[in-house]
Formats: structure tokens, C-alpha cells, sequence
């Protein structure tokens, strides 16, 4: 395993100064979002012939791109966001990349969670998951609690919907903690369509929770890794049990630390477990 992070707070620098940074600091990958309106890397100009363009700048610098990333809530219901992302994977093809990031949606209008993967989510993603499996890829989805996949019953009725494994996890246990379902047990029922994880912490806050209950809000909050109430060398521990060897990508969305800082600590912590 090594460390990477996701590329969204810094989305304003360009991809030669994203790179530079993550190399001069040690960083082993990066999960880059795109988007039709992000241009870190655009998917446009990789497949009009810009793909040796991502490659110069990668060369030398002991960097890999551990996934291209498309994070939309919507994309069950939006047709122009399902064309995107497959253009994202014949981007992430044609640069080598393995894994595609992205959302299992929301639930559709009149529906619950169930119902939407039991229907809908299949028929938008089968197509798309048939042509990662054709390219060689993995389209890893982010257990999101707004999105379909908010508990293990959800993962499970997704790959039921969807048996191929070219769908997959992309793991992030801060979501199941502060929803009290069990991360560790959740990486051993899922570790075989575990593709990408994201390191992102939660910390709950004792003293909030016992006021307002866990129906009620700001008793927990995102950390970066370390600074939460995660059991990091459990769940280090429980992804080399499963034989999981990729990134540990973090993901950075903690007010108290500006993006780089936030970067170097997270990366400071893990490498001590890894």
C-alpha cells in the first residue's frame, strides 16, 4: 500500500504544479477528479491526442494516477453525466489508469434506495460497467451515505444488480463510522470489490452526542486521518488480511487545516502504519 490523495481541494493548479507537489512531498498517487468544467486533466483533450501530454508530466516523478474521479449525486438521472463518464473511461484506458472513482447516484424521484438499485441503477450502469470490463478497468463506487450505497444492505443489492466485478468499492469507512455500522466487518464481506479507499477520518464528539442524540446534528465531523475517532491500525490491518494493495487516498475535507497541511499530516500518519 502507499499514499495518495484526492485532488479536489487543490482543483486550481494545473496538472505540472499538482504533480511536482505530490513528488516533492513524497506522495505515491493521485485520484484526479474530473468533471466537463475541471481542466487538472481534460478529458477532451486526452482523447483528441492529449494523452502523451499527461505523461510527460508524470515522467520521472515516481508519481501514478491511482484513478480518475467524476463524483456526481445525479448521474442515475442525467443522461449528459452518463455520456461524461463514459468518456472518462476511455480516458483512464488510454492513459493506463485501472480504476474510475465515481457515485452510485441517488435514489430516483418516488423511489427509496432499494427500489433505485434494484432498477434504475442497474440499467444506467451495466453498460458502463460492460465497457470497463471490455477496456480493462474497474469502476470503483464511493459509499457516500446520500448516495444508494448508505448501508452493507445497499452494497449488497448493488452487486446483486451487477454481478460483474468490474464493479467495485472505492472504500471509505468514515461514512459507515458515525453511522455505527461496523467498517471492519464491512471490508471482510466486501474485500473482493474493494478497488480504491479513501483515508478520511471522523471524529465524534462525545460531549455533542450525548446532548442532541444521533438524530440530531453536529456531533460528528470529517478529519483528515489520525485526527478522528477511526482505529486506523485495525483498518490498515484488515486490507492487507484481504489482500488489498493500492492506495490509501486521501481524502481531505478538515476546516482546521489548509489543503497542503492537511496533505503532509495525513500522509505523516498512515506511513507509520504502513
Amino acid at each position: 500500500m502507499f499514499v495518495g490523495f484526492l485532488t479536489a481541494p487543490v482543483k486550481d493548479w494545473s496538472f505540472n504544479k499538482l504533480v511536482d507537489w505530490a513528488s516533492n512531498n513524497g506522495f505515491k498517487g493521485l485520484e484526479v477528479n474530473v468533471s466537463p468544467q475541471l481542466k487538472q486533466i481534460d478529458v477532451d483533450r486526452v482523447l483528441s491526442g492529449g494523452a502523451g501530454d499527461v505523461r510527460r508530466v508524470l515522467e520521472g516523478k515516481d508519481v501514478q494516477i491511482t484513478s480518475l474521479a467524476f463524483y456526481s449525486i445525479r448521474i442515475l438521472e442525467n443522461p449528459k453525466e452518463q455520456m461524461f463518464l463514459s468518456k472518462v473511461l476511455d480516458a483512464a484506458s488510454v492513459l493506463d489508469v485501472e480504476v474510475v472513482c465515481t457515485l452510485a447516484g441517488g435514489p430516483v424521484a418516488g423511489k427509496d434506495k432499494m427500489q433505485t438499485l434494484g432498477k434504475e441503477f442497474p440499467e444506467v450502469f451495466s453498460p458502463l460497467v460492460d465497457k470497463a470490463r471490455e477496456q480493462g478497468l474497474r469502476i470503483a463506487l464511493e459509499n457516500w451515505f446520500a448516495t444508494n450505497l448508505q448501508g452493507l444492505d445497499h452494497f449488497q443489492i448493488a452487486f446483486e444488480s451487477i454481478g460483474d466485478k468490474a464493479l467495485g468499492l472505492n472504500f471509505d469507512p468514515s461514512h459507515l463510522l458515525w453511522q455505527h455500522i461496523d467498517y471492519i466487518e464491512a471490508v471482510h464481506m466486501f474485500g473482493d470489490r474493494i478497488y480504491h479507499t479513501h483515508a478520511k477520518d471522523t471524529e465524534v464528539l462525545g460531549f455533542k452526542l450525548r446532548k442532541v442524540g444521533i438524530l440530531g446534528k453536529g456531533w460528528w465531523r470529517y478529519r483528515i486521518p489520525g485526527w478522528g475517532s477511526l482505529n486506523w491500525p485495525a483498518y490498515v490491518t484488515v486490507l492487507k488480511e484481504i489482500g488489498y494493495d493500492y492506495v490509501l487516498s486521501i481524502e481531505h475535507e478538515d476546516r482546521f487545516f489548509t489543503a497542503e497541511e492537511g496533505f503532509l499530516k495525513g500522509k505523516r500518519f498512515l506511513e507509520k502504519l504502513l
